[in-house]
Protein backbone atom coordinates (compact mmCIF):
# COMPACT_ATOMS: atom_id res chain seq x y z
CA UNK A 1 0.00 0.00 0.00
CA UNK A 2 1.26 3.13 -1.26
CA UNK A 3 1.52 6.37 2.07
CA UNK A 4 2.44 9.66 1.92
CA UNK A 5 5.28 10.86 4.72
CA UNK A 6 4.01 13.74 6.61
CA UNK A 7 5.77 16.72 7.21
CA UNK A 8 6.17 16.43 10.76
CA UNK A 9 7.64 13.14 10.53
CA UNK A 10 9.97 14.22 8.14
CA UNK A 11 11.54 16.60 11.45
CA UNK A 12 11.41 14.26 13.94
CA UNK A 13 10.67 10.64 12.59
CA UNK A 14 8.07 8.07 13.42
CA UNK A 15 6.21 8.63 16.79
CA UNK A 16 8.00 6.66 20.06
CA UNK A 17 5.79 5.50 22.38
CA UNK A 18 5.44 6.07 25.74
CA UNK A 19 6.19 3.17 27.01
CA UNK A 20 9.33 2.38 24.44
CA UNK A 21 10.52 6.48 25.42
CA UNK A 22 10.32 5.80 28.65
CA UNK A 23 13.32 3.30 28.39
CA UNK A 24 15.65 5.45 26.80
CA UNK A 25 15.59 7.21 29.70
CA UNK A 26 18.67 7.66 32.26
CA UNK A 27 18.67 6.98 35.88
CA UNK A 28 18.08 10.46 36.29
CA UNK A 29 15.51 11.18 33.72
CA UNK A 30 13.24 8.10 35.18
CA UNK A 31 13.75 9.78 38.97
CA UNK A 32 12.37 12.98 37.19
CA UNK A 33 10.00 11.24 35.74
CA UNK A 34 8.46 9.12 38.42
CA UNK A 35 8.51 12.88 40.71
CA UNK A 36 6.63 14.26 38.31
CA UNK A 37 4.17 11.58 38.42
CA UNK A 38 4.38 11.77 42.41
CA UNK A 39 3.72 15.92 42.62
CA UNK A 40 0.38 14.98 40.00
CA UNK A 41 -0.95 12.20 42.02
CA UNK A 42 -0.51 13.73 45.67
CA UNK A 43 -1.14 17.35 44.74
CA UNK A 44 -1.32 18.97 48.38
CA UNK A 45 0.93 16.77 49.85
CA UNK A 46 4.88 17.18 50.39
CA UNK A 47 6.78 15.30 47.47
CA UNK A 48 10.24 14.98 47.94
CA UNK A 49 13.03 13.28 45.85
CA UNK A 50 16.41 12.24 46.94
CA UNK A 51 18.92 11.92 44.48
CA UNK A 52 22.33 10.63 44.31
CA UNK A 53 23.92 8.50 47.35
CA UNK A 54 23.08 8.35 50.28
CA UNK A 55 19.29 8.20 50.21
CA UNK A 56 19.16 5.30 52.79
CA UNK A 57 16.48 3.41 50.04
CA UNK A 58 14.32 5.90 49.17
CA UNK A 59 14.22 7.76 46.06
CA UNK A 60 10.81 9.98 46.33
CA UNK A 61 9.08 10.64 49.39
CA UNK A 62 5.36 11.77 49.80
CA UNK A 63 5.00 13.11 53.19
CA UNK A 64 1.77 14.65 55.31
CA UNK A 65 2.07 18.52 55.75
CA UNK A 66 5.04 19.18 58.03
CA UNK A 67 5.42 15.31 59.25
CA UNK A 68 8.66 14.15 57.11
CA UNK A 69 9.84 10.85 58.53
CA UNK A 70 8.62 11.48 61.41
CA UNK A 71 5.18 11.31 60.54
CA UNK A 72 2.84 8.81 58.22
CA UNK A 73 5.21 8.82 54.88
CA UNK A 74 5.34 6.26 51.50
CA UNK A 75 8.61 5.89 49.55
CA UNK A 76 9.17 5.24 46.08
CA UNK A 77 12.10 3.60 44.98
CA UNK A 78 13.43 4.02 41.46
CA UNK A 79 14.73 1.39 39.70
CA UNK A 80 16.38 1.65 35.41
CA UNK A 81 17.21 -1.63 34.16
CA UNK A 82 16.58 -2.81 30.59
CA UNK A 83 15.17 -5.71 32.00
CA UNK A 84 11.84 -6.92 34.60
CA UNK A 85 12.55 -6.34 37.90
CA UNK A 86 14.07 -9.83 39.59
CA UNK A 87 13.95 -10.35 43.36
CA UNK A 88 17.95 -9.75 43.26
CA UNK A 89 17.72 -6.28 42.19
CA UNK A 90 16.01 -5.10 45.45
CA UNK A 91 17.02 -7.08 48.17
CA UNK A 92 19.54 -4.61 49.05
CA UNK A 93 16.72 -1.65 48.84
CA UNK A 94 14.40 -3.73 51.50
CA UNK A 95 17.62 -3.99 53.57
CA UNK A 96 18.35 -0.72 53.45
CA UNK A 97 14.16 0.17 54.61
CA UNK A 98 14.83 -2.01 57.07
CA UNK A 99 18.00 -1.48 58.47
CA UNK A 100 17.36 2.32 58.32
CA UNK A 101 13.59 2.41 59.89
CA UNK A 102 15.49 -0.08 63.27
CA UNK A 103 17.94 2.39 63.44
CA UNK A 104 15.32 4.87 63.67
CA UNK A 105 16.81 7.48 60.69
CA UNK A 106 13.29 7.32 59.78
CA UNK A 107 9.73 6.28 61.03
CA UNK A 108 8.89 2.63 58.62
CA UNK A 109 6.80 3.77 55.44
CA UNK A 110 3.16 3.03 55.28
CA UNK A 111 4.27 1.80 51.83
CA UNK A 112 7.24 1.68 50.01
CA UNK A 113 6.39 0.81 46.24
CA UNK A 114 9.26 -0.03 43.04
CA UNK A 115 8.89 1.16 39.93
CA UNK A 116 10.95 0.87 36.66
CA UNK A 117 10.37 1.07 33.33
CA UNK A 118 10.81 -2.46 32.33
CA UNK A 119 8.04 -2.91 34.57
CA UNK A 120 8.08 -5.94 37.55
CA UNK A 121 8.84 -9.34 36.69
CA UNK A 122 7.00 -12.38 37.23
CA UNK A 123 8.91 -13.51 39.69
CA UNK A 124 9.58 -10.40 41.89
CA UNK A 125 5.50 -9.57 41.29
CA UNK A 126 4.81 -12.99 42.53
CA UNK A 127 6.72 -12.11 45.66
CA UNK A 128 5.24 -8.61 46.49
CA UNK A 129 1.96 -10.79 46.58
CA UNK A 130 3.46 -12.95 49.34
CA UNK A 131 4.89 -11.03 52.20
CA UNK A 132 6.18 -13.99 54.30
CA UNK A 133 7.86 -15.43 50.86
CA UNK A 134 9.36 -11.84 50.27
CA UNK A 135 10.62 -12.39 54.16
CA UNK A 136 12.00 -15.24 53.87
CA UNK A 137 13.80 -14.67 50.09
CA UNK A 138 15.07 -11.66 51.41
CA UNK A 139 16.74 -13.34 55.03
CA UNK A 140 18.07 -15.97 52.67
CA UNK A 141 19.22 -13.49 50.33
CA UNK A 142 20.86 -11.20 52.81
CA UNK A 143 24.35 -12.67 53.38
CA UNK A 144 24.64 -12.49 49.27
CA UNK A 145 22.91 -9.10 48.24
CA UNK A 146 22.67 -7.23 51.68
CA UNK A 147 25.17 -7.38 54.41
CA UNK A 148 28.12 -5.55 52.66
CA UNK A 149 25.45 -3.52 50.36
CA UNK A 150 23.58 -1.22 52.60
CA UNK A 151 25.96 1.38 53.99
CA UNK A 152 29.59 2.15 53.30
CA UNK A 153 31.27 1.89 56.32
CA UNK A 154 29.87 -1.31 57.85
CA UNK A 155 28.91 -4.53 57.42
CA UNK A 156 25.16 -5.05 58.78
CA UNK A 157 24.62 -8.59 60.01
CA UNK A 158 21.19 -10.28 60.10
CA UNK A 159 20.75 -11.32 63.70
CA UNK A 160 20.24 -10.20 67.29
CA UNK A 161 18.01 -7.09 67.74
CA UNK A 162 17.68 -6.30 64.20
CA UNK A 163 17.39 -10.00 63.13
CA UNK A 164 13.93 -9.72 65.89
CA UNK A 165 13.04 -7.03 64.25
CA UNK A 166 13.37 -7.87 60.28
CA UNK A 167 10.86 -10.89 61.56
CA UNK A 168 8.44 -8.56 63.35
CA UNK A 169 8.18 -6.23 60.32
CA UNK A 170 5.36 -6.03 57.98
CA UNK A 171 6.64 -7.30 54.59
CA UNK A 172 2.89 -5.81 52.99
CA UNK A 173 4.16 -2.33 52.74
CA UNK A 174 6.55 -3.37 49.52
CA UNK A 175 4.79 -2.94 46.23
CA UNK A 176 5.15 -2.46 42.54
CA UNK A 177 3.96 -0.43 39.91
CA UNK A 178 3.76 -1.02 36.50
CA UNK A 179 4.97 1.33 33.95
CA UNK A 180 1.53 1.58 31.92
CA UNK A 181 -0.52 2.43 35.00
CA UNK A 182 2.19 4.97 36.12
CA UNK A 183 2.16 6.81 32.11
CA UNK A 184 -1.43 6.76 32.34
CA UNK A 185 -1.07 8.68 35.80
CA UNK A 186 1.31 10.89 34.51
CA UNK A 187 -1.36 12.13 31.86
CA UNK A 188 -2.79 14.41 34.31
CA UNK A 189 0.47 16.22 34.46
CA UNK A 190 1.78 19.27 32.99
CA UNK A 191 4.53 17.63 31.88
CA UNK A 192 2.95 15.27 30.08
CA UNK A 193 2.48 16.70 26.23
CA UNK A 194 6.18 17.96 26.84
CA UNK A 195 7.15 14.76 27.27
CA UNK A 196 5.43 12.17 24.90
CA UNK A 197 3.94 14.75 22.43
CA UNK A 198 0.50 13.69 21.36
CA UNK A 199 -1.27 17.44 21.20
CA UNK A 200 -3.92 18.78 23.38
CA UNK A 201 -7.34 17.08 23.63
CA UNK A 202 -10.28 18.84 22.06
CA UNK A 203 -10.92 22.24 23.83
CA UNK A 204 -14.89 23.27 24.63
CA UNK A 205 -16.50 25.93 23.57
CA UNK A 206 -16.27 28.95 25.91
CA UNK A 207 -19.13 30.29 26.48
CA UNK A 208 -21.14 33.88 25.61
CA UNK A 209 -19.80 36.39 28.25
CA UNK A 210 -22.41 37.34 31.07
CA UNK A 211 -24.14 40.28 31.15
CA UNK A 212 -22.55 42.07 33.87
CA UNK A 213 -19.09 43.31 33.99
CA UNK A 214 -17.33 40.85 36.46
CA UNK A 215 -14.65 41.96 39.48
CA UNK A 216 -11.77 40.16 37.34
CA UNK A 217 -13.12 42.46 34.59
CA UNK A 218 -12.79 45.67 35.89
CA UNK A 219 -9.38 47.35 34.98
CA UNK A 220 -9.50 45.98 31.05
CA UNK A 221 -12.81 47.36 30.94
CA UNK A 222 -12.11 50.40 32.34
CA UNK A 223 -9.18 51.20 29.68
CA UNK A 224 -11.77 50.53 27.04
CA UNK A 225 -14.23 53.12 28.38
CA UNK A 226 -11.45 55.50 28.23
CA UNK A 227 -10.21 54.48 24.45
CA UNK A 228 -13.90 55.22 24.02
CA UNK A 229 -14.00 58.34 25.66
CA UNK A 230 -10.82 59.71 24.00
CA UNK A 231 -12.69 58.76 20.65
CA UNK A 232 -15.72 60.43 21.10
CA UNK A 233 -15.14 63.16 23.18
CA UNK A 234 -17.25 62.60 26.50
CA UNK A 235 -17.39 60.65 29.25
CA UNK A 236 -18.09 56.91 29.08
CA UNK A 237 -18.83 55.33 32.64
CA UNK A 238 -21.13 52.27 30.76
CA UNK A 239 -21.79 50.76 27.60
CA UNK A 240 -25.29 53.00 27.89
CA UNK A 241 -23.18 56.14 26.78
CA UNK A 242 -21.16 54.17 23.69
CA UNK A 243 -24.21 55.65 21.64
CA UNK A 244 -22.94 54.63 18.34
CA UNK A 245 -24.25 50.68 17.50
CA UNK A 246 -20.50 49.93 16.32
CA UNK A 247 -18.65 51.05 19.11
CA UNK A 248 -21.22 48.21 21.54
CA UNK A 249 -20.32 45.71 18.72
CA UNK A 250 -16.33 46.56 19.27
CA UNK A 251 -17.16 46.13 23.19
CA UNK A 252 -19.14 43.18 22.83
CA UNK A 253 -16.49 41.39 20.67
CA UNK A 254 -13.96 42.70 23.20
CA UNK A 255 -15.09 41.00 26.06
CA UNK A 256 -15.73 37.39 24.30
CA UNK A 257 -12.19 38.06 23.51
CA UNK A 258 -10.81 38.12 27.16
CA UNK A 259 -13.66 35.51 27.79
CA UNK A 260 -11.89 33.12 25.34
CA UNK A 261 -8.17 34.16 26.96
CA UNK A 262 -9.24 33.26 30.20
CA UNK A 263 -11.12 30.12 29.17
CA UNK A 264 -7.62 28.96 26.81
CA UNK A 265 -5.44 29.88 30.60
CA UNK A 266 -7.43 27.72 32.20
CA UNK A 267 -7.92 24.90 29.87
CA UNK A 268 -3.81 24.77 29.50
CA UNK A 269 -2.95 25.28 33.22
CA UNK A 270 -2.75 21.28 33.76
CA UNK A 271 -1.59 20.55 30.27
CA UNK A 272 1.41 22.51 29.92
CA UNK A 273 4.42 23.21 32.26
CA UNK A 274 4.15 25.98 34.87
CA UNK A 275 4.51 29.25 32.88
CA UNK A 276 3.58 28.53 29.17
CA UNK A 277 0.69 30.53 29.22
CA UNK A 278 2.40 34.00 30.38
CA UNK A 279 5.82 33.31 28.17
CA UNK A 280 2.70 33.34 25.22
CA UNK A 281 1.46 36.68 26.98
CA UNK A 282 4.74 37.61 26.92
CA UNK A 283 5.46 36.90 23.47
CA UNK A 284 2.56 38.63 22.64
CA UNK A 285 3.05 41.93 24.58
CA UNK A 286 6.86 41.83 22.61
CA UNK A 287 4.80 42.11 18.98
CA UNK A 288 2.36 44.78 19.97
CA UNK A 289 4.01 46.71 22.15
CA UNK A 290 5.89 48.94 19.42
CA UNK A 291 2.14 49.34 17.82
CA UNK A 292 0.99 50.47 21.17
CA UNK A 293 3.61 53.01 21.39
CA UNK A 294 2.84 54.17 17.77
CA UNK A 295 0.62 57.88 17.29
CA UNK A 296 -3.13 57.49 16.90
CA UNK A 297 -5.73 59.87 16.70
CA UNK A 298 -7.60 58.44 19.84
CA UNK A 299 -7.55 55.37 22.22
CA UNK A 300 -9.79 53.35 20.17
CA UNK A 301 -7.75 53.43 17.28
CA UNK A 302 -4.95 52.45 19.57
CA UNK A 303 -7.03 48.83 20.84
CA UNK A 304 -8.17 48.20 16.97
CA UNK A 305 -4.24 48.43 15.93
CA UNK A 306 -2.55 46.54 18.41
CA UNK A 307 -5.64 43.53 18.57
CA UNK A 308 -4.76 43.73 15.35
CA UNK A 309 -1.46 43.22 15.57
CA UNK A 310 -1.78 40.61 17.71
CA UNK A 311 -4.12 38.89 15.62
CA UNK A 312 -1.21 38.71 12.67
CA UNK A 313 1.82 37.76 14.79
CA UNK A 314 3.52 34.75 14.27
CA UNK A 315 4.00 32.60 17.05
CA UNK A 316 5.62 29.27 16.70
CA UNK A 317 8.23 28.42 19.46
CA UNK A 318 5.27 28.49 22.22
CA UNK A 319 3.00 24.96 22.51
CA UNK A 320 0.29 27.03 23.27
CA UNK A 321 0.08 28.40 19.82
CA UNK A 322 -1.46 25.93 17.90
CA UNK A 323 -4.41 25.74 19.56
CA UNK A 324 -4.67 29.92 20.20
CA UNK A 325 -7.32 31.65 18.24
CA UNK A 326 -8.02 34.62 16.67
CA UNK A 327 -10.16 35.68 19.83
CA UNK A 328 -7.60 34.31 22.25
CA UNK A 329 -4.73 36.79 20.97
CA UNK A 330 -6.98 40.18 21.00
CA UNK A 331 -8.34 38.56 24.30
CA UNK A 332 -4.53 38.30 25.92
CA UNK A 333 -4.18 41.95 25.09
CA UNK A 334 -6.87 42.74 27.32
CA UNK A 335 -5.43 40.38 29.72
CA UNK A 336 -2.24 42.52 29.65
CA UNK A 337 -4.24 45.62 29.90
CA UNK A 338 -5.96 43.79 33.44
CA UNK A 339 -2.55 43.29 34.73
CA UNK A 340 -1.65 47.35 33.40
CA UNK A 341 1.11 46.70 31.14
CA UNK A 342 -0.88 47.26 27.71
CA UNK A 343 -2.41 51.24 28.18
CA UNK A 344 -5.19 52.47 25.61
CA UNK A 345 -4.80 56.35 26.14
CA UNK A 346 -2.08 58.28 27.40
Amino acid sequence: MTTVVAAQQVISGPPIPPIARIRLYSPDEWEAFTNEWACTIFRGKEVVRFSGAGDKGVDIAVFGAGQGFAGIWDGYQCKHYDHPLRPSDIYVELGKVLWFSSNGDYNAPRSHTFIAPCGIGTKLNSLLKSSDKLKQELITNWEKSCRNGITDTREIALDGVFRAYVDAFDFSIFKGKQPLALIDEHRSSPYHLSRFGGGFPARPITPQPPTNIGVHETKYVEKLYLAYADHLKKSVNSIADLGKPVLREHFSRQREAFYQAEALRIFVRDKVEPGTFERLQDEIYAGVVDTQDDDFDDGYQRVVAVTKAAQEMAIAANPIALIAQTQDRRGICHQLANDDRLKWTR
